[in-house]
């Protein structure tokens, strides 16, 4: 929606990759031998295949699938509707696994993955929710480009799978949600963008081929699913009530993001019930709009052992084969797990479900292979064929993770004069805290085997001599060693503290309590920076967000920073942050609230707008009405911009065909329709200028505040635009506003309507008024 006019820090790096994700964590799968990737129709090997039409790869897609159901026995059509497929020898078909990761890196995570010592381990990214903290949309296509170039580099020594269950762009609609990290944050738009820009960096062919795939990604967990286990509420049981308004605006955009604008390969549906149905068994949700409204062009999987929990769990269907053939029924094509495996034929067999539904499954799922390649014969031949270990963890791979975490990184607090630290004045660092030099941390979950890793204490001690106090034995912190880490702040020209939590405290199937720091670490916090010599640089290492007031109000905590999950190279990008060779630009996806929010907000409760009769506070920044420790989009820079309005309307006429009743009557919205919305749309231009002493990047925002009519977000965002500015210079910045896409809201029934009246368009501190009118 948001065009440059000049140079950005556009990320070009070839390559691409697909994925979607799931639960259990699997122990690394060790392989010590190099073997051949998995494919069908080798004809080199046996030329009888080439008789079979499914073979044949100058015809239609559709073609080919056809060919091949037809060929298949009801039990073997079954083998493919699980993600262990069977082998189907008699036709040259192979044993297929589906489940593979890539969250933020080729992932051990799932049996379809192994390293080895052929490949010993794959680039290791940020975690999600940092990259999202960049607000660069080339960036998140330039990640998901190397993902899947590795991917398909270990597929061809027969490591790696071609179809991965990521990305996650579910809503971190709560701060306490264990499983956050892995989503690009709380904004519906955000989301959408890095949804679909993940999305096609793993998935778009480098031969410019829209029906081919480099990899299958995977949008998940759909839908409405942001609670894993709190206070007893578990994912295997939870009952989301949901709004249609809700649905629509706030959970619905990121998906319908990935099918329109990524064009995913997969869905995959989640575990829990959404006002009363288990997703994985809802045919509004499944076949009516994922694959009916959104035209899905691929397969639709299950949450790992998603319909045997509705049966076993939930209790939804008295009878395993009433629950496959729900599923089946409901538009679900593949079954992470085995129930369908086990369930399918009976239900076939005692009229629950028609055979042709299978059929349909299957043929969506064997569309999607088509797609990759897969029946295409040897690999070797194909376009990435010549891809092999020497493509896995390159320098310009390594030297991108490091960019990603430098782009995330926020800046929350810098007290003059404290940082970038120089590193002439610089003598002596203090490096404290229980995260301050740790590895497997700084990836996260849904991680594999990094190329290597730099911790933050790697990163400073290639800067400056450093001192290192651990502070806590580890993250929970029960006992704090304050005494030393107090010696070691006073005799140091400054101290960095690098605190935080770990997969011990947010994770999946691990719901936060409190977004407190645990133990003692405020304490040791408070009392190193009581005793420092110089400035006090508090890191912050998480996913999701804190209250932090005690730091923030602290006047010895000179500067706060937070780096989430920062990746292999997340303690290289750290120090080059704190030591000013990378101007930080990132800015938080997130809301950061007071601890007396999650007194007030169950986590249950999904309702995103507030309720003044209950007390009720809403949720991100769109509709929550209360205090926050930093809100959605702050973040600081070693410089200042400025913003200037160039061009914006003052007023946007909305045509209305002959007869409509709102050219009679007043109305306070119109339907976004397409006899109203076609072509209606304008543009603003905005001059950003560096009026600062070091260049830098800039996230611009483009926010409006809507008429309050309908229960209208108090503001949301239009667009982002990520814009490097050298100092003293300008950049020119140019968005383009659908008035019916943008600028549009959701009623209460769920319908998108365009608000008339008067519309606050804001960019930092700039407002403009939009008079929308028939």
């Amino acid at each position: 929606m948001a065009s440059l006019i000049n140079s950005a820090p556009k990320v070009t790096v070839f390559l691409f990759f697909l994925s979607c994700f799931s639960h259990f964590f699997l122990i690394p799968n060790w392989v010590s031998a190099q073997n051949s990737p998995v494919f069908a129709c080798d004809v080199d090997k046996n030329p009888a295949l080439g008789q079979f039409g499914f073979c044949n790869t100058s015809s239609e897609t559709a073609v080919r699938v056809a060919d091949l159901v037809k060929r298949l026995t009801l039990e073997e059509k079954i083998g493919w509707l699980v993600d262990g497929a069977s082998a189907v020898s008699r036709l040259g078909i192979p044993k297929y696994e589906w489940w593979s990761e890539a969250l933020h890196g080729v992932s051990y995570v799932g049996p379809g993955t192994h390293f080895s010592s052929v490949v010993p381990g794959a680039t290791s990214f940020p975690q999600v929710i940092l990259t999202a903290a960049s607000f660069n949309a080339s960036l998140f296509e330039a990640i998901g480009k190397v993902v899947s170039t590795e991917a398909r580099a270990m597929y061809n020594v027969g490591l790696a799978g071609l179809t991965y269950w990521s990305p996650n762009v579910n809503i971190f609609r709560d701060p306490r949600w264990g499983r956050g990290q892995e989503t690009p944050g709380e904004d519906p738009l955000l989301s959408s963008k890095y949804a679909s820009g993940y999305v096609r960096g793993l998935q778009q062919s480098d031969d410019g081929n829209p029906d081919r795939l480099k990899v299958a990604a995977c949008c998940k967990h759909y839908t409405a699913y942001d609670l894993d286990n709190w206070k007893g509420v578990d994912r295997l049981h939870f009952n989301a009530v949901v709004t249609k308004q809700d649905m629509d605006d706030t959970f619905q955009p990121p998906f319908k993001s990935c099918v329109i604008d990524g064009n995913v390969a997969s869905v995959m549906c989640s575990y829990n019930q959404v006002n009363g149905i288990p997703a994985c068994a809802d045919p509004d949700l499944l076949s009516g709009t994922v694959r009916g409204q959104w035209k899905l062009n691929g397969y639709i999987v299950s949450d790992c052992d998603s319909v045997d929990v509705f049966y076993n769990n939930q209790h939804y269907t008295k009878t395993p084969e009433e629950a496959a053939a729900k599923a089946i029924l409901a538009g679900l094509d593949l079954n992470c797990g085995n129930f369908l495996g086990q369930h399918t034929e009976a239900a076939v067999k005692g009229g629950l479900v028609d055979e042709s539904a299978v059929d349909n499954a299957v043929s969506n799922n064997f569309a999607t292979m088509m797609r990759l390649g897969f029946f295409d014969g040897n690999p070797s031949k194909a376009i990435y064929g010549k891809l092999g270990p020497k493509d896995v963890c390159t320098q310009e791979h390594q030297e991108l993770a490091r960019e990603a975490a430098r782009q995330g990184i926020v800046l929350l607090k810098n007290s003059k004069g404290s940082l970038p630290l120089s590193p002439t004045a610089i003598k002596t660092l203090a490096v404290i805290g229980p995260n301050a030099n740790v590895t497997k941390t700084m990836i996260g979950n849904y991680e594999g085997t990094p190329c290597k890793y730099t911790t933050p204490l790697q990163g400073l001690t290639a800067l400056a001599a450093t001192t290192y106090v651990p502070g806590c034995s580890n993250v929970a912190c029960g006992t704090a060693q304050i005494d030393e880490a107090k010696k070691a702040a006073a005799a140091a020209d400054a101290t960095v503290l690098v605190v935080g939590i770990d997969q011990s405290v947010e994770a999946e199937g691990r719901d936060r309590i409190d977004i407190r720091l645990p133990g003692q670490q405020p304490l040791l916090i408070t009392e190193v920076a009581k005793a420092s010599k110089g400035n006090v640089i508090l890191v912050v290492m998480s996913g999701g967000g804190f209250d932090i007031s005690f730091a923030k109000n602290d006047d010895k905590i000179t500067s706060i920073l937070w780096v989430g999950y920062p990746g292999e190279a997340g303690g290289a990008a750290i120090a080059d942050v704190i030591f000013g060779s990378y101007n930080p630009s990132g800015r938080l996806p997130m809301t950061w609230y007071p601890e007396s929010y999650v007194d007030k907000v169950p986590m249950t409760n999904m309702n995103m707008r507030p309720d003044p009769a209950s007390g009720y506070p809403g949720r991100t920044y769109r509709f929550y009405t209360g205090e926050t420790v930093y809100t959605f989009g702050d973040g600081l820079s070693y410089t200042q911009f400025n913003h200037h309005l160039v061009r914006a309307p003052k007023s946007v006429f909305v045509p209305l065909q002959e007869g409509h009743s709102c050219l009679s009557s007043k109305c306070k919205s119109v339907d976004a329709v397409d006899e109203s919305c076609k072509n209606l749309a304008f543009d603003i231009h905005l001059r950003v200028k560096n009026v600062g002493n070091i260049s830098g990047s800039h996230t611009v925002f483009l926010f409006s505040s809507p008429p309050s009519v309908h229960n209208s977000p108090q503001k949301h965002l239009l667009g982002f635009e990520k814009v490097f500015v050298t100092t003293k210079a300008e950049a020119l910045v140019r968005f383009n506003v659908d008035v019916c896409k943008d600028l549009s809201i959701v009623d209460e029934l769920g319908n998108r309507k365009v608000a008339m009246g008067n519309h606050v368009l804001q960019v930092g501190s700039l407002k403009h008024s939009l008079n929308v009118r028939i």
